[in-house]
C-alpha cells in the first residue's frame, strides 16, 4: 500500500477528486493548507511598496491504494491539477506499513475498499 498527497492549487481540487472517484479511487481525505515550494512566494506591490506573500493558500489531496493502483492515481492527479504554471504543486508517494478498518476490523487492503459489512444506523 501506498499513500499519495498531492499538494494542489485550491481551485483543482474538485476536478481531482471527479477525477479520482471516475478511476475508482473510493477514499480521499482533502484540507488546506498554505506554503511555498521554489518559487518563495509571491511578489507585489501595493501603494508603491513591494512585498512578498510566501504563504501561498495550497490544498492537499490524500489517499491510499493499494500498489497496482498508485501509477493510475498519480497520472490521474498530474494530468487534472497540471495548468503549466508555477506552482502547480507536488505530489508525493510513500509506503504505508498498515492500514485498519476502526468500525470493522478489516486490515491491509481490505480497509481501502469499500466495506462488505454494512454499517450500523445511528
Amino acid at each position: 500500500m501506498k499513500k499519495i498527497e498531492a499538494i494542489i492549487r485550491p481551485e483543482r481540487v474538485d476536478d481531482v477528486r471527479q477525477a479520482l472517484k471516475q478511476i475508482g479511487c473510493s477514499g480521499v481525505t482533502v484540507y488546506s493548507a498554505s506554503g511555498h515550494g521554489v518559487q518563495r512566494g509571491v511578489h507585489q506591490q501595493w501603494r508603491g511598496q513591494e512585498y512578498v506573500v510566501d504563504l501561498l493558500p495550497k490544498t492537499v489531496v490524500m489517499t491510499v491504494v493499494p500498489e497496482s493502483d498508485v501509477r493510475e492515481v498519480v497520472e490521474t492527479i498530474e494530468a487534472v491539477a497540471r495548468t503549466g504554471r508555477m506552482g502547480d504543486g507536488k505530489v508525493f508517494v510513500t509506503p504505508v506499513e498498515r492500514a485498519i478498518r476502526v468500525r470493522t476490523g478489516e486490515s491491509e487492503e481490505a480497509a481501502l475498499l469499500p466495506s462488505a459489512t454494512p454499517a450500523p444506523s445511528v
